[in-house]
């Protein structure tokens, strides 16, 4: 077993004393080859948890494709993709296709006999991500930019090539099977959420009583409800008010606490997002949110809901969130629940212009479908639902710990093998 020796870089902490320290540069080098004229239409993106995947593989996340594909750069199998701000945050990965990347990402291509696999995974460290941070450069902290200069003159430790494949091979091993156990994770999370929406949705249009007698709504996608129930629309049983335009200009000493479609989460306001701006006394009156208001996102994921607790007081809305709030007895917690209903049923996308951004409108709010109980009926329906989705959002979270786990120890394991510290 080779002595520990210390590197002289603290991410690296302390490494075999038969490994080399090396720039990067030594075995890997930058290419930079326009699309111009186009070889390629296959647009490649980058996510932290894919890698380097055909931009429709990537979902609802990140950037919009551009149209022209002249404006793109190449890109090849066995290469390494980095976005040069992302790659801070673990925007990085090996690329297995040809096709075309942003101008903003690198591309890096393993020198003769080079082990790409080695190398992909030194890019995986996070603490040579947050070693890359102090060479970018940048005003703002979601701007800051490493050079593709800065990333290839870091030094590295290096074994030997048979030990490269050894290391690799081991890890690509236990990675595989870290990531079988957190998909089997994920797919228990999926089907819990599937199970709540189904739930949610099943009580909210049929009630608690499997015997109550049964009348046909009249709209198709909630079918027959208890023949006591009242078919109505949002509007009718709800104030709906949506929030203030954006105010651009830029004012000193700013306390005005606002809510946007960040904001918005079905499990409630997500306060790590804290927005300000100015509201005149009318705005304040107009916009001024009370606990217990139903908050529904306009923009963003629309018709996601919540109700507010609140967590930011005094608080106002933003014009990307609507607040709802009950015109008589009719409960909050209720049209937060049927907000589920309506969602998973796809009324929204039917009737937002699929043309443009999606926009759930203040009109399209209030037109929308809702069949209300008696009070008793709704309360006793929230508490059976609170208690029923308690249970099952406890066991997501549990889920959702053990990937958190799952995840901490893989990049352990990458840090541990990949640095020497422990040997195969």
């Amino acid at each position: 077993m080779s002595n520990l020796v210390y590197s002289g870089y603290e991410w690296l902490g302390n490494i075999p004393d038969d490994w080399n320290l090396e720039r990067l540069s030594w075995h890997m080098t930058e290419i930079k080859e326009s699309n111009n004229p186009i070889k390629s239409t296959n647009v490649l993106s980058l996510t932290n948890k894919l890698g380097v995947v055909p931009y429709e593989e990537k979902g609802n996340q990140g950037n919009v494709a551009k149209e022209d594909y002249s404006q793109y750069k190449l890109a090849y199998p066995n290469t390494i993709i980095a976005n040069s701000m992302n790659v801070l945050i673990g925007s990085v990965g090996k690329c297995n296709y040809f096709g075309c990347v942003s101008p903003v990402y690198y591309v890096f291509k393993p020198n003769d006999g080079e082990n790409i696999d080695f190398l992909n995974y030194i890019f995986q460290l996070q603490p040579f991500q947050k070693e890359l941070r102090r060479y970018a450069n940048g005003i703002l902290e979601i701007r800051l930019r490493v050079s593709a200069s800065n990333i290839l003159k870091r030094e590295v430790a290096l074994p030997s090539t048979s030990q490269q494949v050894k290391i690799v091979n081991n890890l690509n091993r236990k990675c595989a099977q870290i990531d079988g156990l957190i998909a089997i994770q994920e797919q228990e999370i999926e089907k819990l959420k599937a199970y709540k929406q189904s739930l949610i949705t099943e009580v909210v249009t049929k009630g608690l009583d499997p015997n109550a007698e049964m009348k046909d709504s009249g709209v198709d996608w909630i079918g027959n409800v208890p023949a006591s129930w009242k078919i109505s629309k949002i509007k009718r049983e709800y104030d709906v008010v949506l929030g203030k335009m954006i105010d651009s200009k830029k004012y000193s000493d700013v306390t005005d606490n606002y809510l946007c479609s960040a904001n918005i989460k079905w499990n409630g306001v997500d306060t790590s997002v804290n927005k300000k701006m100015v509201f005149t006394d009318l705005e304040k009156s107009q916009y001024l949110l009370q606990k217990g208001d139903v908050l529904i996102t306009e923009g963003g994921s629309v018709g996601t809901a919540c109700v507010y607790r609140n967590e930011f007081y005094p608080c106002y809305i933003q014009n990307s969130v609507h607040r709802c709030r009950s015109k008589g007895e009719n409960l909050s917690n209720y049209l937060y629940y049927w907000m589920f209903a309506v969602v998973a049923s796809g009324y929204i996308d039917s009737i937002c212009n699929k043309a443009t951004i999606k926009h759930y409108t203040k009109e399209k709010v209030e037109t929308t479908p809702i069949v209300i109980p008696d009070c008793v009926t709704q309360s006793n329906i929230v508490q059976y639902l609170d208690i029923k989705c308690l249970h099952i959002d406890s066991l997501i979270s549990m889920k959702e710990k053990k990937i958190s786990y799952l995840n901490d120890y893989r990049k352990s394991l990458i840090y541990e093998y990949v640095t020497g510290k422990k040997e195969v």
